[in-house]
């Protein structure tokens, strides 16, 4: 059966921006803090490397109750007993994703565009993520999306709808009304010497902006 999901505050993590010593105390303050779904992306490591690391963070993930997603790789998210994966438009596509993990886990899709997040809709895409909507470290060469696209694919799927790219206390109020499930972030947290209480209080301005 597949995991019910909380997208209210979901964290990518990135090695290369974050302040703290290890992915694992990284991901465990941010969790204290009020993320709800952890998605590990580990696009530079040998896979050696990626299958302990989401070992040891799996371990965290289920201690503290909330899932893990794995980003890209379906053979480690497999391995490890993660709750889902997560494939971008340059990964495997969907359909051959899903045949590989089956269908108790969770599969995301990035989307760009209406067109991709239509196509990974109908596919059978449990939620999207959708951006990049403002200029961002970890995705250097985006397309940015507008909050008037995110709201014209919002009118066209019910699956859930995750914003990324960008997303901070400046820009959260930009998607009051737009109908997301939840936002991505990535710096807005891991950079942060308190990723405890950055997470907290990212949580705590998108409810009141989006869910008020």
């Amino acid at each position: 059966m597949k995991p019910n999901i909380d997208y209210t505050l979901y964290l990518v993590t990135d090695r290369g921006l974050m302040s703290a010593e290890s992915i694992e105390s990284c991901v465990g303050r941010s969790v204290a803090g009020g993320c709800t779904v952890v998605q590990l992306r580990e696009k530079d490591a040998p896979s050696l490397e990626f299958y302990k690391t989401a070992i040891r963070v799996r371990e965290i993930t289920a201690r503290l109750g909330v899932p893990l997603i794995i980003n890209d790789r379906a053979d480690i998210a497999l391995a490890v007993g993660a709750n889902g994966l997560h494939v971008g438009q340059d990964d495997l596509p969907y359909e051959a994703a899903r045949k590989i993990v089956g269908h108790e886990m969770v599969v995301g899709v990035s989307a760009g565009n209406l067109e991709q997040a239509l196509a990974a809709a109908h596919a059978g895409a449990d939620y999207l993520g959708l951006g990049a909507f403002f200029a961002t470290d970890t995705k250097t060469d985006a397309t940015l999306m507008s909050i008037d696209e995110l709201k014209l694919i919002r009118r066209q799927v019910s699956i859930p709808l995750v914003a990324i790219g960008g997303i901070n206390k400046a820009t959260i109020p930009q998607f009051a009304s737009s109908g997301i499930d939840g936002i991505a972030v990535v710096s807005a947290v891991v950079s942060q010497p308190d990723e405890t209480a950055a997470a907290r209080e990212l949580r705590e301005l998108f409810e009141s902006v989006c869910r008020s």
